[in-house]
Protein backbone atom coordinates (compact mmCIF):
# COMPACT_ATOMS: atom_id res chain seq x y z
CA UNK A 1 0.00 0.00 0.00
CA UNK A 2 1.17 3.47 -1.17
CA UNK A 3 1.66 5.74 1.94
CA UNK A 4 -0.37 8.72 2.35
CA UNK A 5 2.63 11.21 2.97
CA UNK A 6 6.13 11.04 1.34
CA UNK A 7 9.02 13.18 3.02
CA UNK A 8 11.94 14.54 1.70
CA UNK A 9 15.11 15.38 3.06
CA UNK A 10 16.50 18.59 0.64
CA UNK A 11 19.21 20.20 2.45
CA UNK A 12 21.45 18.79 6.24
CA UNK A 13 23.36 21.70 7.95
CA UNK A 14 27.43 20.66 7.85
CA UNK A 15 28.02 18.94 10.76
CA UNK A 16 24.63 18.92 12.43
CA UNK A 17 21.24 17.42 12.44
CA UNK A 18 19.38 20.26 11.05
CA UNK A 19 17.47 19.74 8.16
CA UNK A 20 15.25 21.09 5.05
CA UNK A 21 12.75 19.20 3.00
CA UNK A 22 9.45 18.48 1.74
CA UNK A 23 6.58 16.36 3.43
CA UNK A 24 3.78 15.37 0.53
CA UNK A 25 -0.31 15.10 1.02
CA UNK A 26 -2.66 14.57 -0.39
CA UNK A 27 -3.63 18.06 0.06
CA UNK A 28 -0.63 19.99 -1.18
CA UNK A 29 3.45 20.01 0.03
CA UNK A 30 4.89 21.76 2.71
CA UNK A 31 8.43 22.52 3.62
CA UNK A 32 10.26 21.76 6.61
CA UNK A 33 11.31 22.66 9.18
CA UNK A 34 7.20 24.02 9.31
CA UNK A 35 5.49 25.68 12.29
CA UNK A 36 1.57 24.96 12.38
CA UNK A 37 -0.17 27.79 13.69
CA UNK A 38 -3.39 25.94 15.83
CA UNK A 39 -6.90 26.30 14.75
CA UNK A 40 -7.98 23.91 17.63
CA UNK A 41 -11.89 24.24 16.89
CA UNK A 42 -11.27 24.07 13.06
CA UNK A 43 -10.23 28.17 12.68
CA UNK A 44 -7.29 30.29 13.68
CA UNK A 45 -9.21 31.78 15.89
CA UNK A 46 -10.22 35.56 14.20
CA UNK A 47 -8.25 35.03 10.60
CA UNK A 48 -10.23 34.18 7.31
CA UNK A 49 -8.04 30.88 6.06
CA UNK A 50 -7.07 33.39 2.77
CA UNK A 51 -5.33 35.46 5.41
CA UNK A 52 -3.90 32.60 7.39
CA UNK A 53 -2.54 31.42 3.83
CA UNK A 54 -0.86 35.58 3.59
CA UNK A 55 1.20 34.83 6.76
CA UNK A 56 2.96 32.26 4.66
CA UNK A 57 1.19 29.25 6.21
CA UNK A 58 0.84 26.10 5.17
CA UNK A 59 -0.37 23.34 7.17
CA UNK A 60 -2.61 23.78 9.58
CA UNK A 61 -3.21 21.80 13.21
CA UNK A 62 -6.97 20.92 14.09
CA UNK A 63 -7.99 19.60 17.59
CA UNK A 64 -9.86 16.63 17.12
CA UNK A 65 -11.14 16.05 21.11
CA UNK A 66 -12.78 19.66 20.77
CA UNK A 67 -14.04 19.01 17.29
CA UNK A 68 -16.21 15.89 18.08
CA UNK A 69 -17.60 17.86 21.12
CA UNK A 70 -18.48 20.02 18.96
CA UNK A 71 -19.99 20.26 15.90
CA UNK A 72 -19.34 16.15 16.40
CA UNK A 73 -17.29 13.95 13.94
CA UNK A 74 -20.21 12.55 12.32
CA UNK A 75 -21.06 16.37 11.18
CA UNK A 76 -18.26 16.79 9.92
CA UNK A 77 -17.72 13.86 7.52
CA UNK A 78 -21.09 14.49 6.04
CA UNK A 79 -20.10 18.11 5.17
CA UNK A 80 -17.13 16.30 3.28
CA UNK A 81 -14.21 16.31 6.09
CA UNK A 82 -12.65 19.51 7.71
CA UNK A 83 -10.81 20.25 4.75
CA UNK A 84 -13.99 21.26 2.65
CA UNK A 85 -15.89 22.48 6.01
CA UNK A 86 -13.14 25.28 7.40
CA UNK A 87 -12.60 26.22 3.56
CA UNK A 88 -8.57 25.49 4.03
CA UNK A 89 -7.40 23.24 0.76
CA UNK A 90 -3.97 22.95 2.18
CA UNK A 91 -2.68 19.86 4.94
CA UNK A 92 -3.92 19.67 8.12
CA UNK A 93 -3.54 17.78 11.37
CA UNK A 94 -5.18 17.03 13.71
CA UNK A 95 -4.28 16.15 17.51
CA UNK A 96 -5.65 12.95 18.96
CA UNK A 97 -7.14 14.38 22.53
CA UNK A 98 -4.21 12.85 24.13
CA UNK A 99 -3.04 15.77 25.55
CA UNK A 100 -6.22 16.77 26.62
CA UNK A 101 -6.14 14.23 28.94
CA UNK A 102 -3.45 15.44 30.74
CA UNK A 103 -4.62 19.20 31.11
CA UNK A 104 -7.97 18.16 31.83
CA UNK A 105 -6.32 15.56 34.31
CA UNK A 106 -8.63 17.13 37.43
CA UNK A 107 -11.43 16.27 35.75
CA UNK A 108 -11.30 13.20 33.68
CA UNK A 109 -10.35 9.88 34.89
CA UNK A 110 -7.56 7.32 32.75
CA UNK A 111 -6.54 3.39 32.74
CA UNK A 112 -5.56 0.91 30.55
CA UNK A 113 -8.86 1.07 28.10
CA UNK A 114 -8.97 4.96 27.66
CA UNK A 115 -9.92 8.00 29.32
CA UNK A 116 -12.90 9.11 30.74
CA UNK A 117 -13.62 13.22 30.46
CA UNK A 118 -16.45 15.22 31.37
CA UNK A 119 -18.01 16.91 28.43
CA UNK A 120 -16.54 21.10 28.87
CA UNK A 121 -20.02 21.95 26.52
CA UNK A 122 -22.71 19.63 28.76
CA UNK A 123 -20.99 17.87 31.21
CA UNK A 124 -21.64 14.66 29.81
CA UNK A 125 -19.34 11.83 30.13
CA UNK A 126 -17.07 11.04 26.85
CA UNK A 127 -15.28 7.88 26.92
CA UNK A 128 -12.13 8.11 24.56
CA UNK A 129 -10.62 5.05 24.01
CA UNK A 130 -7.74 4.67 20.85
CA UNK A 131 -10.25 2.85 18.44
CA UNK A 132 -12.95 6.41 19.40
CA UNK A 133 -9.46 8.86 18.99
CA UNK A 134 -9.30 7.07 15.63
CA UNK A 135 -12.21 6.98 14.11
CA UNK A 136 -12.91 10.41 14.76
CA UNK A 137 -9.85 11.32 12.75
CA UNK A 138 -10.91 9.67 10.14
CA UNK A 139 -13.83 11.46 10.12
CA UNK A 140 -12.32 14.59 10.31
CA UNK A 141 -10.27 13.67 7.01
CA UNK A 142 -6.71 15.18 7.92
CA UNK A 143 -3.47 14.48 6.42
CA UNK A 144 -1.88 13.57 9.22
CA UNK A 145 -3.18 11.97 12.27
CA UNK A 146 -1.88 11.16 16.06
CA UNK A 147 -2.02 8.18 17.86
CA UNK A 148 -4.08 8.36 20.78
CA UNK A 149 -1.05 8.87 23.75
CA UNK A 150 -0.91 9.15 27.76
CA UNK A 151 1.10 12.49 28.23
CA UNK A 152 1.67 12.38 31.83
CA UNK A 153 3.43 15.02 33.81
CA UNK A 154 6.99 15.05 32.80
CA UNK A 155 7.72 16.62 36.80
CA UNK A 156 6.95 15.55 40.14
CA UNK A 157 3.72 16.94 40.81
CA UNK A 158 -0.34 16.53 40.81
CA UNK A 159 -1.57 13.60 41.98
CA UNK A 160 2.59 12.25 42.70
CA UNK A 161 2.95 12.41 46.07
CA UNK A 162 6.97 11.19 45.57
CA UNK A 163 9.42 10.59 43.15
CA UNK A 164 8.64 6.42 43.11
CA UNK A 165 5.01 7.18 42.45
CA UNK A 166 6.32 9.60 39.61
CA UNK A 167 8.48 7.34 38.05
CA UNK A 168 5.59 4.66 38.14
CA UNK A 169 3.48 7.42 36.44
CA UNK A 170 6.14 7.90 33.81
CA UNK A 171 6.38 4.11 33.42
CA UNK A 172 2.50 3.56 33.47
CA UNK A 173 2.03 6.17 30.16
CA UNK A 174 4.75 4.55 28.04
CA UNK A 175 3.55 1.11 28.21
CA UNK A 176 0.08 2.51 27.20
CA UNK A 177 1.24 4.78 24.60
CA UNK A 178 2.79 1.76 23.26
CA UNK A 179 -0.14 -0.23 23.68
CA UNK A 180 -2.48 2.17 22.19
CA UNK A 181 -0.53 2.92 19.38
CA UNK A 182 -0.95 -0.87 18.17
CA UNK A 183 -4.60 -0.36 18.95
CA UNK A 184 -4.80 3.03 16.38
CA UNK A 185 -2.91 0.97 13.82
CA UNK A 186 -5.70 -1.74 13.97
CA UNK A 187 -8.31 0.81 14.36
CA UNK A 188 -7.06 3.27 11.37
CA UNK A 189 -9.73 3.16 8.56
CA UNK A 190 -8.08 5.39 5.95
CA UNK A 191 -4.06 4.47 5.71
CA UNK A 192 -3.64 4.84 2.56
CA UNK A 193 -5.50 8.39 2.31
CA UNK A 194 -4.25 9.65 6.07
CA UNK A 195 -0.87 9.61 7.71
CA UNK A 196 -0.88 8.18 11.45
CA UNK A 197 1.97 9.54 13.31
CA UNK A 198 3.06 7.52 16.80
CA UNK A 199 4.46 9.76 19.58
CA UNK A 200 7.27 9.57 22.27
CA UNK A 201 6.66 9.79 25.42
CA UNK A 202 9.00 9.28 29.16
CA UNK A 203 8.99 12.54 30.57
CA UNK A 204 12.27 13.41 31.80
CA UNK A 205 13.66 10.01 32.31
CA UNK A 206 16.18 9.33 29.30
CA UNK A 207 15.82 5.37 29.86
CA UNK A 208 12.17 5.46 29.79
CA UNK A 209 12.55 8.09 26.72
CA UNK A 210 14.84 5.23 25.36
CA UNK A 211 12.39 2.64 25.87
CA UNK A 212 9.20 4.29 24.21
CA UNK A 213 11.54 5.48 21.09
CA UNK A 214 12.35 2.16 20.33
CA UNK A 215 8.47 0.89 21.21
CA UNK A 216 7.24 3.40 18.93
CA UNK A 217 9.53 3.19 16.15
CA UNK A 218 9.30 -0.30 15.96
CA UNK A 219 6.28 0.06 14.45
CA UNK A 220 6.61 1.38 10.99
CA UNK A 221 4.76 4.61 10.31
CA UNK A 222 5.14 7.53 8.03
CA UNK A 223 6.20 10.01 10.96
CA UNK A 224 6.85 10.07 14.41
CA UNK A 225 6.28 13.16 17.24
CA UNK A 226 8.12 13.44 20.43
CA UNK A 227 5.48 14.34 23.53
CA UNK A 228 5.07 15.23 26.52
CA UNK A 229 7.08 18.44 26.79
CA UNK A 230 6.29 21.66 27.69
CA UNK A 231 3.97 20.00 30.45
CA UNK A 232 5.75 21.64 33.35
CA UNK A 233 9.51 21.00 32.71
CA UNK A 234 11.87 23.99 32.82
CA UNK A 235 13.29 25.41 29.08
CA UNK A 236 16.52 23.31 29.80
CA UNK A 237 15.20 19.97 30.40
CA UNK A 238 12.57 20.60 27.17
CA UNK A 239 16.19 21.17 24.86
CA UNK A 240 17.90 18.31 26.42
CA UNK A 241 14.97 15.90 25.52
CA UNK A 242 14.66 17.13 22.33
CA UNK A 243 18.79 16.77 21.73
CA UNK A 244 18.40 13.40 22.77
CA UNK A 245 15.64 11.77 21.12
CA UNK A 246 15.00 13.50 17.61
CA UNK A 247 18.32 12.60 16.24
CA UNK A 248 17.16 8.51 17.05
CA UNK A 249 14.08 8.93 15.32
CA UNK A 250 13.77 7.88 11.60
CA UNK A 251 16.17 9.88 9.65
CA UNK A 252 13.47 9.09 6.33
CA UNK A 253 10.22 10.24 8.47
CA UNK A 254 9.51 13.57 9.90
CA UNK A 255 10.15 14.75 12.83
CA UNK A 256 7.55 16.59 15.00
CA UNK A 257 7.53 18.21 18.34
CA UNK A 258 4.23 18.88 19.80
CA UNK A 259 3.31 22.14 21.48
CA UNK A 260 6.38 23.75 21.55
CA UNK A 261 7.23 27.12 21.35
CA UNK A 262 9.18 30.42 21.72
CA UNK A 263 11.48 31.72 19.30
CA UNK A 264 14.29 30.01 21.20
CA UNK A 265 12.60 26.77 21.54
CA UNK A 266 12.29 26.39 17.86
CA UNK A 267 16.21 26.76 16.73
CA UNK A 268 17.40 24.58 19.26
CA UNK A 269 15.21 21.89 18.20
CA UNK A 270 16.04 22.60 14.43
CA UNK A 271 19.58 21.85 15.42
CA UNK A 272 18.23 18.69 17.09
CA UNK A 273 16.58 17.54 13.64
CA UNK A 274 13.02 18.51 14.32
CA UNK A 275 11.29 18.92 11.13
CA UNK A 276 7.49 20.04 12.48
CA UNK A 277 6.43 22.36 14.77
CA UNK A 278 2.95 23.51 16.49
CA UNK A 279 2.01 25.91 19.46
CA UNK A 280 -0.50 28.48 20.68
CA UNK A 281 1.52 30.78 21.56
CA UNK A 282 0.96 33.65 18.39
CA UNK A 283 -2.56 33.79 18.21
CA UNK A 284 -2.79 33.89 21.93
CA UNK A 285 -0.12 36.25 22.39
CA UNK A 286 -2.24 38.47 19.42
CA UNK A 287 -5.41 38.02 21.23
CA UNK A 288 -3.89 39.66 24.32
CA UNK A 289 -1.82 42.98 22.24
CA UNK A 290 0.74 40.84 22.55
CA UNK A 291 3.16 41.02 19.12
CA UNK A 292 6.50 39.51 18.52
CA UNK A 293 9.08 41.11 17.05
CA UNK A 294 12.71 39.76 16.14
CA UNK A 295 13.93 42.04 19.07
CA UNK A 296 11.41 40.80 21.46
CA UNK A 297 8.11 40.66 22.77
CA UNK A 298 6.04 44.08 23.01
CA UNK A 299 3.08 44.50 24.99
CA UNK A 300 1.11 47.01 22.39
CA UNK A 301 -1.12 48.38 26.29
CA UNK A 302 1.86 49.61 27.60
CA UNK A 303 1.47 53.14 27.57
CA UNK A 304 4.68 53.71 26.24
CA UNK A 305 3.25 53.03 22.70
CA UNK A 306 0.96 55.74 23.15
CA UNK A 307 2.22 57.85 20.36
CA UNK A 308 4.15 54.99 18.63
CA UNK A 309 4.03 55.70 15.02
CA UNK A 310 6.36 52.63 13.83
CA UNK A 311 5.20 49.58 12.81
CA UNK A 312 5.33 46.28 14.79
CA UNK A 313 8.35 45.37 13.36
CA UNK A 314 9.82 47.36 10.41
CA UNK A 315 11.56 44.21 8.83
CA UNK A 316 7.98 42.79 8.51
CA UNK A 317 6.12 42.21 5.49
CA UNK A 318 2.81 41.06 7.13
CA UNK A 319 -0.75 42.83 6.29
CA UNK A 320 -0.29 45.16 10.06
CA UNK A 321 3.47 45.78 8.95
CA UNK A 322 3.68 46.57 5.51
CA UNK A 323 -0.27 47.48 5.35
CA UNK A 324 -0.92 45.52 2.04
CA UNK A 325 -0.69 41.44 1.75
CA UNK A 326 3.28 40.86 1.67
CA UNK A 327 5.46 37.85 0.86
CA UNK A 328 7.70 36.67 3.59
CA UNK A 329 10.75 38.20 1.89
CA UNK A 330 11.27 41.42 3.02
CA UNK A 331 12.13 44.60 0.95
CA UNK A 332 13.63 47.50 3.39
CA UNK A 333 14.18 49.53 0.50
CA UNK A 334 10.37 49.95 -0.46
CA UNK A 335 7.79 49.82 2.87
CA UNK A 336 4.50 49.68 1.57
CA UNK A 337 3.80 51.13 5.06
CA UNK A 338 0.91 50.09 7.26
CA UNK A 339 -0.54 50.42 10.74
CA UNK A 340 1.51 51.63 13.55
CA UNK A 341 1.60 50.31 17.03
CA UNK A 342 -0.03 53.88 18.14
CA UNK A 343 -3.22 53.03 16.43
CA UNK A 344 -2.90 49.20 16.84
CA UNK A 345 -2.61 49.86 20.73
CA UNK A 346 -6.01 52.35 19.86
CA UNK A 347 -7.40 49.21 18.71
CA UNK A 348 -7.23 47.10 22.27
CA UNK A 349 -8.00 49.64 24.06
CA UNK A 350 -11.29 50.60 22.31
CA UNK A 351 -12.02 46.78 22.32
CA UNK A 352 -11.96 46.83 18.44
CA UNK A 353 -12.20 43.34 16.63
CA UNK A 354 -9.46 44.25 14.50
CA UNK A 355 -6.99 45.10 16.82
CA UNK A 356 -6.39 41.22 17.57
CA UNK A 357 -7.15 39.90 13.95
CA UNK A 358 -3.77 42.01 12.99
CA UNK A 359 -1.93 41.38 15.70
CA UNK A 360 -2.70 37.36 15.37
CA UNK A 361 -1.51 38.03 11.37
CA UNK A 362 1.62 39.53 12.50
CA UNK A 363 2.16 36.40 15.30
CA UNK A 364 1.55 33.99 12.50
CA UNK A 365 4.08 35.84 9.94
CA UNK A 366 6.71 36.27 12.84
CA UNK A 367 6.88 32.47 12.76
CA UNK A 368 6.47 31.96 9.35
CA UNK A 369 9.73 34.29 8.43
CA UNK A 370 11.54 32.58 11.63
CA UNK A 371 10.93 29.08 9.63
CA UNK A 372 11.83 30.64 6.30
CA UNK A 373 15.11 32.28 7.64
CA UNK A 374 15.58 29.13 9.39
CA UNK A 375 15.83 26.79 6.04
CA UNK A 376 17.57 29.29 4.36
CA UNK A 377 20.32 29.38 7.42
CA UNK A 378 20.68 25.72 6.64
CA UNK A 379 20.23 25.43 2.58
CA UNK A 380 23.38 27.97 2.85
CA UNK A 381 25.25 26.86 5.32
CA UNK A 382 24.70 30.40 7.52
CA UNK A 383 23.80 29.30 10.75
CA UNK A 384 24.87 32.00 12.71
CA UNK A 385 23.35 34.37 10.84
CA UNK A 386 20.22 33.56 12.44
CA UNK A 387 21.71 35.08 15.59
CA UNK A 388 22.71 38.60 13.35
CA UNK A 389 19.21 38.83 12.02
CA UNK A 390 17.43 37.73 14.84
CA UNK A 391 18.03 39.09 18.51
CA UNK A 392 15.16 37.34 20.07
CA UNK A 393 16.76 34.19 19.28
CA UNK A 394 19.80 35.15 21.87
CA UNK A 395 22.31 32.44 22.67
CA UNK A 396 20.22 29.93 21.37
CA UNK A 397 21.90 30.01 17.78
CA UNK A 398 25.36 29.52 19.36
CA UNK A 399 24.76 26.79 22.06
CA UNK A 400 22.36 24.13 20.09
Amino acid sequence: MKSPLEFTVTDVLPGGHARCGVVETPHGSFDTPAFMPVGTRGTVKGLLPGLVRMTGTQVLLNNAYHLMLRPGDDLVARQGGMHRFMGWDGPILTDSGGFQAFSMSDTSSINDDGVIFNSIIDGARIDLTPERAIEVQNNLGADIIMAFDDCPPSVLGGNDHDESSHTRRLEEAVDRTTSWLHRCVEAHARPSEQALFGIVQGGTDPALRARSLAEVTAVDLPGYAIGGVAVGESPELIHGIVADTAPQLPREKPRYLMGVGYEHDLVRAVASGVDMFDCVLPTRNGRTASAFTREGRINLKNARFKDDSLPLDPRCTCLACAGTPGSLEVDLDHPEGGFSRAYLRHLFLAEEMLGPILVSMHNIQHFQSLMLDIRRAIRDDAWLSLERDWPVLGEAVRTS
